[in-house]
């Protein structure tokens, strides 16, 4: 799969779409907020690193991808539930690699000068995320190769 980025699709979503991707935004981080001021900072954060916008973003996704295969003429719903999988594997694979940011941070920075740290964990985040994705990469795609010879 190939990463790209397509501004047409933009004029596609509807108003209402950013709405509920704000709301719902909106609602995950005072959520946050709440637990922060009844369980203290180190709960609220972690419920803060949540990706705020991911429930409204899995279902829209889902919704263009049925939409499209209804105007194809073809009733099935099988492809927007798999981009929608697909993108809650990306938000898990983010997920994973903010922990490791996270963990960085918590460790290094009573120590170390805050930039450097900060670089430090960005990097490290960068490293993860790029490397959970291959490993995705290369084993879903051998999965299904295999998957393909037996059948």
């Amino acid at each position: 799969m190939r990463i790209e980025i397509h501004l047409s699709q933009l004029r596609h979503t509807r108003w209402y779409e950013y709405a509920l991707r704000f709301v719902l935004g909106g609602a995950v981080c005072a959520l946050a907020g709440f637990l922060a001021d009844r369980f203290g900072p180190g709960v609220g954060g972690l419920f803060l690193a949540f990706p705020a916008i991911f429930p409204a973003s899995a279902t829209l996704v889902e919704k263009h991808e049925a939409q499209k295969k209804h105007r194809a003429g073809i009733e099935h719903t099988v492809r927007g539930r798999e981009a929608a999988g697909l993108d809650a594997a990306g938000a898990t694979l983010g997920g994973l690699a903010l922990c490791v940011f996270a963990a960085l941070i918590y460790r290094f920075l009573p120590v170390y000068p805050a930039i450097a740290t900060i670089g430090l964990a960005a990097l490290a985040w960068l490293a993860t995320a790029t490397s959970l994705w291959w490993m995705r990469k290369k084993h879903f795609l051998g999965a299904r190769s295999r998957r393909g010879r037996r059948a």
